[in-house]
């Protein structure tokens, strides 16, 4: 990466060839990092399991505020800023998709993303369900800082969750219960904190998990 950029610093030294309007829009590329701004270059990755969502979430609105077209390419992601880009490779095929990130979820087992119905029937795994997918970050949404909560359920019974949100307060942690419809269902998440730094939110997340109180990170 230094070498790209180095490699890029070479190529606006200033002569009479190079316009000044030339010069101050490589000036903007360079100030927002070589792999910011390169077409097709992965900021970050990871791998592991993909689902997709399709018609109880029609029509409604996702967490950016959009309402969800289960036909269209999008997809839902815990912690990637709303508004990002990525690309969804499926290991199993080969093919590939670019969808921004305009929802939050999934939070089913150890799953890693969301796609929409158009998305997953792009990529061949309608029918299965789920697929082994690589996740590569193209672009990180610059509209909002970044921020972070921690997740300790979200319950159709209120009662259960005062029960959960009550106990983090017992260990000293202020905790608040928010409400959320999902599939015509009311549900009532128990969420701890905020985090600008992703890194912190999950060090956070580790500790309650090694003392054996369950959360995930989410992106707010």
């Amino acid at each position: 990466m230094n070498k790209s950029c180095k490699n890029s610093s070479e190529m606006w030294r200033p002569s009479w060839r190079i316009s000044r309007s030339a010069i101050a829009l490589l000036l903007v590329l360079l100030a927002y990092g070589c792999a910011s701004w390169r077409p097709g270059t992965s900021i970050r990755q990871e791998e592991g399991i993909a689902s997709w969502y399709g018609k109880d979430f029609h029509g409604r609105p996702t967490a950016s505020g959009e309402i969800y077209d289960m036909y269209g390419f999008s997809a839902a992601h815990k912690t990637i800023p709303l508004g990002s880009t990525v690309r969804v490779t499926h290991l199993g095929n080969g093919r590939s998709i670019v969808v921004p990130i305009n929802d939050r979820g999934p939070f089913v087992g150890e799953r890693i993303i969301d796609l929409s119905y158009g998305a997953a029937r792009h990529l061949g795994m309608v029918k299965e369900g789920i697929a082994k997918v690589r996740v590569e970050v193209l672009q990180i949404s610059r509209t909002s800082e970044a921020r972070y909560t921690l997740q300790f359920g979200a319950f159709t019974e209120r009662r259960n969750a005062v029960t959960v949100a009550q106990r983090l307060r017992t260990l000293g942690y202020p905790s608040n219960i928010e409400e959320a419809t999902a599939q015509g269902k009311r549900f009532y998440r128990v969420r701890h904190g905020e985090f600008t730094s992703l890194e912190q939110a999950r060090k956070q997340a580790e500790s309650f998990n090694a003392r054996g109180i369950t959360c995930v990170v989410i992106g707010l």
